[in-house]
């Protein structure tokens, strides 16, 4: 089955997201049959900003290495490290090029705003016409601004519509009859079941950071306990953030 024909409203595809070559084995050697990046991922590993345009060249560097995994790939290519559709669909195209099956190109920037519904309109139709899936993310709930619904209506040329940050399952199902494309949400732990929110009509559950995080949660939580000390907490997203350089 294609990328696309894993986007099964009412039965969605649980999409775990990778942060590096080790990470993306190990998952599909645990049976996914897609696998996606994750931007906090990426640029924690290499010591950048996350979502700031930074990581451009290293998130090439992981769809290419993990490309060749026998598992689809999806990548995080945060606003697609340009405001300029050329740009852009040169991105999508080398990527294309590696074997990617999918991109997720979002609409939040570094400063908490929202990049102007026509200029990312044109950025998903230059993200368009290169073969790979192309999933619009809004960043309404994860920045608390802008009208969501709005949005999704707007991005309807994509292949997808990607809301983080919406955990209410009735919220979550008005955004899915907004839309006929599938729409995808990102799990969060205090949040719905998996199967609830296929109850919702989701087509798609992404887990983004939170792998990367339970990661270093572990690897903190080991070396605690060696010492004799309890485990903390997973780290937030913005725990993590505040110890990337600026």
């Amino acid at each position: 089955m294609n990328f696309h024909g894993l986007h099964r409203p009412g039965d969605p595809l649980l999409l775990p997201n990778a942060w590096d070559y080790g990470s993306a084995a190990l998952l599909a050697a645990h049976g996914f049959p897609a696998i996606g990046t994750t931007s906090l991922g990426v640029s924690a590993v290499h010591g950048r900003p996350d979502a700031a345009g930074a990581t451009k060249a290293e998130t090439i560097e992981l769809a290419e290495t993990i490309s060749g995994l026998g598992v689809l790939v999806t990548v995080d290519i945060e606003g697609g490290f340009s405001d300029d559709p050329s740009e852009v669909a040169d991105l999508v195209s080398c990527l294309a090029a590696l074997g990617v099956a999918g991109v997720n190109l979002e609409d939040g920037r570094p400063d908490g705003t929202l990049r102007p519904i026509e200029l990312h309109q044109r950025v998903i139709e230059a993200a368009k016409g290169h073969g790979v899936f192309v999933n619009a993310r809004t960043d309404t709930c994860w920045l608390g601004t802008g009208d969501t619904l709005e949005r999704v209506r707007a991005y309807g040329h994509a292949d997808g519509i990607f809301v983080p940050g919406l955990s209410d399952p009735g919220a979550i199902a008005e955004v899915v009859a907004a839309t006929p494309l599938p729409v995808n949400v990102l799990y969060q732990p205090s949040g719905p079941s998996l199967a609830r929110l296929a109850e919702a009509g989701v087509a798609r559950v992404s887990t983004g950071s939170l792998l990367y995080r339970a990661a270093l949660g572990a690897a903190v939580a080991t070396a605690l306990g060696v010492r004799g000390e309890p485990a903390p907490p997973i780290p937030t997203y913005q725990e993590i953030v505040a110890r990337l350089p600026g």
